[in-house]
């Protein structure tokens, strides 16, 4: 297998990155998370600083082990043997621990430490680059609001993306079943205060909008299986858990949710006049609270445009914003992970 370096990339036009990015998932639990990393990785558009593995909640129905972060890394790395990519020393380790209330309120917490949090804090600090950073997290945000509490500067050098929360009014949640969302749920301390408690520019991607990115096994089959060493992987990933329904509670159905993915087409997949997404939809709040269910409830709505494009006087005047993802655009987001696929797969066997 021919061996590559992550900063250079001979299948692909090797354009300057327009952005910098921090990877943080819980690899060690659903595969969509690896099929995320692989697409983030063949794309030329973005300068991966660190890849972080962080913890999935107690108990989890995937790997309830309680050693979910080193069982990420070992996952991260197999994957990266499997693609034949040298990332020096950018995998990093996150708590394996959620935060913890500082008093009897929930409202703020402890920082959790740990190697990620450190690191993140050291990337958004820099002063030597005016390339915009990127956070973008599948999983829970300890590691993200630990490296806040401790240093809260970050929040002004960096922009989030976040798969995760349930569904806001108006949207019905799966089957009408108010539910705790999978990724909120692994540390509800630390997502509560991502949505409500800090200043961070967020780009967040809902249970409703994220469970819009079915694809086919039969088109995973045909475009991802084929693709050698990397494509075997993702596709077994995936085919181990949909039909192993005895250990997973699942169905073998004709499709699967690759949930984690819009962190790809918030980031790699960005117009080149505008940081925002040309073909999502979204509407944009500046406060959030959670209701008795946990359920996020916008208070701050920004108004809509008008007929010359703004919003009013008052338009993003100091004031925190949430773009809250309603639509993915789907077929940009599978299209170029498939195109990436193959331009590698050609490339090792050429």
């Amino acid at each position: 297998m021919k061996q590559w370096q992550l900063h250079r990339k001979p299948w692909a036009e090797q354009t300057a990155p327009a952005c910098r990015v921090i990877i943080d998932n819980d690899f060690a639990g659903d595969p969509d998370d690896l099929y995320q990393l692989v697409h983030h990785l063949l794309s030329d558009t973005v300068d991966i600083r660190f890849i972080i593995c962080s913890h999935l909640r107690a108990g989890d129905f995937i790997d309830p082990s309680g050693d979910t972060v080193a069982h990420a890394e070992t996952r991260v790395r197999t994957l990266l043997g499997h693609m034949g990519c040298d990332v020096g020393d950018i995998i990093v380790r996150g708590s394996e621990q959620p935060l913890q209330p500082a008093d009897l309120t929930g409202h703020s917490a402890h920082p959790q430490p740990s190697q990620a949090c450190d690191a993140i804090i050291r990337e958004a600090m820099r002063d030597d680059t005016d390339v915009p950073l990127y956070y973008v997290a599948g999983g829970g945000v300890t590691d993200l609001i630990s490296a806040y509490l401790t240093e809260p500067r970050i929040a002004d050098r960096m922009r989030v993306v976040w798969i995760g929360g349930q569904e806001y009014p108006g949207v019905r949640p799966p089957l009408n079943r108010v539910c705790t969302e999978y990724n909120a749920d692994i540390d509800p301390l630390a997502a509560r205060m991502l949505l409500c408690d800090t200043p961070f520019e967020l780009w967040q991607v809902p249970r409703n909008a994220y469970r819009q990115c079915l694809v086919s096994i039969a088109e995973l089959r045909e475009r991802v299986l084929p693709c050698g060493e990397i494509g075997w992987f993702l596709y077994d990933s995936m085919n181990t858990i949909r039909t192993h329904d005895d250990r997973y509670g699942t169905r073998a159905t004709g499709a699967y949710c690759l949930g984690d993915s819009p962190l790809v087409s918030l980031t790699a997949l960005l117009t080149p006049w505008e940081v925002a997404p040309a073909s999502h939809h979204w509407h944009t709040v500046s406060a959030v609270r959670l209701d008795e269910h946990d359920r996020p409830v916008a208070v701050d709505e920004w108004p809509d445009a008008g007929d010359d494009g703004h919003a009013g006087p008052d338009e993003r005047a100091g004031r925190r914003a949430i773009h809250i993802v309603d639509q993915v655009d789907t077929r940009l987001l599978f299209e170029d992970l498939f195109a990436q696929l193959r331009a590698f797969h050609r490339w090792q066997e050429a």
